[in-house]
């Protein structure tokens, strides 16, 4: 599917969806900087997240956008299955809350982008990231990804080692910084629709 908002539902609820791994010998990873930015957003909204009953996910019910037509409700998840088992926890979560697919969300660290840098779209593959890979194959490939760039290893540096390391002391310079600037990315997206806010954070 193409990167356009005709299949979203103004209307409807959004899920937000920031994957990582759940666990504090996690939590700096940088397979995790969908959980940092889902974190950075509850602080936003202003509530704690809880857990979602047979969901395996922990969850905030809020709005974000000024008030008016522009206002959306929003449940924001961080799946606590591990990352390649997304798929279940954001299924249930989008039948529960009746979300339609298009307003779905994915925050997710992305290997062939450099560090910092953002990417938004709407469908697509997974580029071999386990937990788009889970949720496509629950759900299909339709919903929105915020694509905040890791980089690639450095030399020889398996994929699965460098995504479960900490960023490393230079990256955690710019780390609030960049996590900042993503959740205001998924706020665009929700509240603006996907080509406004490609146009101000595809760089």
């Amino acid at each position: 599917m193409g990167d356009t908002d005709v299949t979203t539902e103004p209307g409807a609820p959004w899920l937000i969806v920031g994957l990582g791994n759940p666990g504090p010998e996690y939590a700096m990873n940088r397979h995790n900087v969908g959980f940092m930015v889902a974190d950075l957003l509850a602080d936003r909204i202003g509530g704690k997240f809880k857990r979602a009953g047979k969901a395996q996910a922990q969850v905030i019910e809020g709005r974000i956008g000024p008030p008016g037509p522009a206002n959306r409700r929003v449940i924001l998840a961080k799946p606590m299955s591990y990352m390649n088992l997304s798929g279940g926890p954001v299924t249930a979560l989008r039948d529960f809350y009746k979300v339609p697919t298009a307003n779905i969300v994915a925050v997710h660290d992305e290997l062939d982008i450099d560090y910092g840098v953002l990417r938004l779209k709407l469908g697509g593959g997974d580029n071999g990231h386990n937990g788009l890979k889970s949720m496509t194959k629950a759900m299909g490939p339709d919903y929105h990804r915020v694509r905040f760039g890791i980089g690639r290893p450095p030399g020889r540096m398996q994929v699965a080692d460098f995504v479960l390391k900490d960023f490393a002391s230079a990256e955690r310079k710019e780390l609030d910084y960049f996590v900042d600037r993503a959740s205001d990315a998924v706020e665009a997206l929700v509240i603006e629709g996907l080509e406004r806010a490609q146009s101000t954070y595809n760089s």
